[in-house]
């Protein structure tokens, strides 16, 4: 019944970018069970609108309803960050690569490597991204309410990334 199911669906918190509801033809459907096969989604590039260096989406999934949880592999190269922003039901980052910072609106940066999880709870405004000096890949998970997955707000300023991140 997936299979062959090319719609554009909602986005991931963090790279508010459309995915295919099914990642395609390389994709097996055995009972209600799908396999979205590595390599076989397209990759994106994140808007600068909401992203500050070069940051490169991929794997993404999203479920049609009832499923709420949407997410997606995501690249940062060094320097590489998001805005600042906010999630409606709060995003799990689980790093797999290179080491990076989260931090939330008014506290200090927390810096994070691989293994970690990273929550992030509801409403709270925050960025994540790659340190100064290497890159970071995490796989972003995020629940979409109403519709809605991610509310990005302005760039992190040069200033804020600079002494988050100790530079």
């Amino acid at each position: 019944m997936m299979r062959g199911l090319r719609k554009a669906a909602m986005t991931i918190g963090a790279a508010c970018l459309p995915m295919p509801a099914v990642a395609g033809d390389n994709q097996g459907t055995v009972s209600g069970v799908s396999v979205i096969r590595e390599g076989s989604s397209d990759k994106s590039i994140g808007a600068a609108a909401n992203f500050t260096g070069t940051a490169q989406v991929e794997g993404r999934f999203q479920r049609e309803a009832p499923a709420r949880i949407g997410g997606g592999t995501v690249t940062f190269a060094h320097g590489a960050h998001t805005a600042w922003h906010t999630h409606p039901l709060g995003q799990t980052l689980v790093v797999t690569r290179g080491h990076g910072f989260v931090q939330q609106w008014g506290q200090p940066a927390e810096r994070f490597g691989p293994g970690d999880v990273v929550w992030i709870g509801p409403g709270i405004k925050h960025w994540h991204g790659a340190g100064p000096d290497e890159a970071m890949t995490h796989v972003a998970l995020t629940e979409s309410s109403n519709g809605q997955s991610v509310a990005w707000d302005e760039l992190v300023s040069d200033a804020q990334y600079a002494d988050a991140v100790g530079h």
